[in-house]
């Protein structure tokens, strides 16, 4: 069986932990290969690397810096199809939409590309007679990122570009679930030029992570994952002196004006919803209706679009399929029993996506497109989290009430409106509680230009990922006020300095 093994010091090397865990290829349920689990001391093994080349590199110029990244993007340009491949058959999701993914991601590098702009400081002359203030933003030291099995690319590379362009060298540690996407990454920064020990791959569970989020060399914590983890990783970093960014788990809602383009609105559903099969931390997973009418009309659209779902495995000859399977039986099996209990606590079941079987592939882990209608506050499939390819259509009769279900969620992370009132969706993005608001669009991911990051319980630490939040996060501030005297001081002063 093929091991995917760790990046450590600019080389794969074996693991000598004497554990594994399986990668399977969730379209057929077959083991494809199996992931070393790290021990703790080759995880130490790892910082040690890093931190052993931070000097020389946090000592290169940003200008250089940014260069290796522009060959490293040029590399992902190259190298597309196969690393897109790779994601489907770990992960399951389409090939378009690994595509899209490493697309995404590559976004960020290029953002990375202009360090030496973002790396500029401030600088005020003579903010007291012949003194000057300027600021200097400099690296932190060995940083880590753990990252979640949805985005096998992306969320890696909203993690490392800027972090190794501020200078700051990198500790990964993927989802074992699909990790060989952090590996061949790794390869291609050291073809593009990346001195060893700058960036590693280790993989590992809770052993792994429990090292990167307690030894002193690291400086810095970047996750992505579920809310309980999250919530986990950052009082855990934070107790033992680290910065830490840990973005949570979302219930992200579209609110339907009765203004709204219906047929807009529907489409766009469609794609937030079940696009990769509803593994995303930005998925729609609940349509809020302002009205019944709406209410109807929507489902009336939605109903034979959800049952025409083409469903089958990521990377097909001809024509693509919309949906391809769960990560995992463990994961589809919670998805199934989130179903049964929303059946059990009274919504409407519009479509099911039980028991859906592709031929072919009868053994992959599919969960069919599915529908719930009259779907209220109470429900646990309202409440939680599913992360699935499962719809909830909530019924409201006004905008107040459909804002205010919103807000009282618990989380924070993503929204929309649809509507054609300018004033309704400027209302709305100023008065909801979420960290990211889209107005006619499904799913507002911020270009890497901004930052991402959502509110309440769906991001714990004051610095979201990425953007200009990202450069801040990997890097801290120095201020020089400085004075070069012509004559020398002729008496000590006692009192507080202030500028003359």
């Amino acid at each position: 069986m093929e091991q995917v093994l760790n990046f450590i010091g600019g080389e794969i090397t074996e693991s000598h932990s004497g554990r594994t865990a399986p990668v399977y290829n969730p379209a057929t349920g077959e083991q494809s290969r199996e992931v070393v689990l790290s021990s703790a001391d080759e995880v130490r093994s790892a910082i040690a690397a890093a931190q052993k080349a931070f000097p020389r590199w946090a000592g290169t110029s940003p200008l250089r810096r940014a260069r290796i990244l522009f060959k490293f993007k040029a590399l992902l340009e190259e190298n597309m199809d196969e690393l897109a491949r790779l994601i489907s058959n770990e992960h399951g999701k389409v090939y378009s939409d690994a595509v899209g993914e490493l697309t995404r991601g590559l976004e960020v590098v290029e953002f990375a590309c202009g360090i030496p702009h973002l790396l500029k400081g401030e600088h005020s002359l003579n903010v007291g007679t012949g003194v000057d203030s300027n600021s200097l933003m400099q690296p932190l030291g060995v940083c880590a990122g753990i990252s979640p099995f949805n985005f096998p690319a992306m969320v890696p590379m909203w993690m490392f570009p800027v972090a190794i362009a501020s200078g700051n060298t990198f500790v990964m540690k993927p989802s074992e679930k699909d990790p060989s996407t952090s590996v061949r990454l790794a390869e291609l920064l050291k073809q593009a030029g990346l001195p060893d020990g700058v960036f590693n791959v280790v993989h590992g569970d809770k052993e792994a992570v429990d090292v990167l989020l307690t030894d002193h060399r690291i400086q810095a914590v970047s996750f992505v994952g579920s809310t309980p983890i999250a919530e986990y990783i950052y009082s855990t970093a934070s107790a033992h002196g680290k910065r830490c960014q840990a973005l949570g788990g979302a219930k992200n809602h579209a609110v339907i004006m009765p203004d709204a383009d219906l047929d807009l609105a529907a489409n766009a559903l469609m794609g937030a919803a079940f696009g990769a099969a509803g593994e995303r931390c930005m998925a729609i997973s609940v349509a809020v209706a302002v009205g019944d009418e709406v209410a109807d009309q929507l489902i009336a659209r939605l109903k034979p679009q959800v049952e025409a779902l083409r469903v089958g495995p990521g990377v097909v000859e001809g024509q693509e399929n919309d949906m391809g399977p769960l990560v995992s039986a463990v994961h589809r099996d919670k998805v199934v029993g989130y179903i049964d209990q929303g059946e059990q606590e009274g919504a409407e079941l519009v479509v099911d996506g039980r028991g859906l079987r592709v031929p072919g592939h009868e053994a992959g882990y599919f969960v069919g497109g599915t529908l719930f209608d009259k779907v209220t506050p109470e429900m646990t499939i309202y409440r939680e989290e599913i992360f699935g390819p499962v719809l909830a259509v909530v019924r409201v009769p006004d905008y107040a009430s459909a804002l205010e279900l919103v807000n009282n969620h618990e989380y924070g992370n993503g929204t929309a409106i649809f509507t054609r009132d300018g004033h309704a969706g400027r209302q709305f993005s100023h008065d909801v509680l979420a960290g990211m608001v889209g107005v006619n669009v499904p799913i507002p991911v911020p270009m890497a230009f901004h930052s991402f990051g959502g509110w309440k319980r769906s991001v714990f630490g004051p610095l979201n990922v990425h953007g200009p939040d990202g450069v801040r996060f990997y890097t801290r501030m120095k201020t020089v006020t400085s004075r070069w005297p012509s004559e020398p001081q002729q008496s000590a002063e006692f009192s507080m300095p202030t500028m003359k």
